[in-house]
């Protein structure tokens, strides 16, 4: 499932690195997840490298169905 980026960004940009499909960009007040690129790094990365790099508790979490 894609992640998503909450209000709790601080717009650091520590997450954007790391993103193996180039999802996460800089939007006007935060950065955002394109979701539809957002894989969840499957069969990229053993977890969601955006979220092990975002120093921020909360800031980025997975988008429920």
């Amino acid at each position: 499932m894609p992640h998503r980026i909450t209000d709790e960004c601080t717009s650091c940009g520590a997450c954007e690195p790391y993103c193996p499909l180039d999802a996460i960009y800089e939007g006007s007040y935060k950065y955002e997840i394109d979701a539809s690129r957002c894989n969840d790094c499957d069969g990229l990365a053993k977890n969601p490298q955006c979220k092990k790099y975002c120093p921020v508790e909360g800031a980025i979490v997975r988008i429920e169905e």
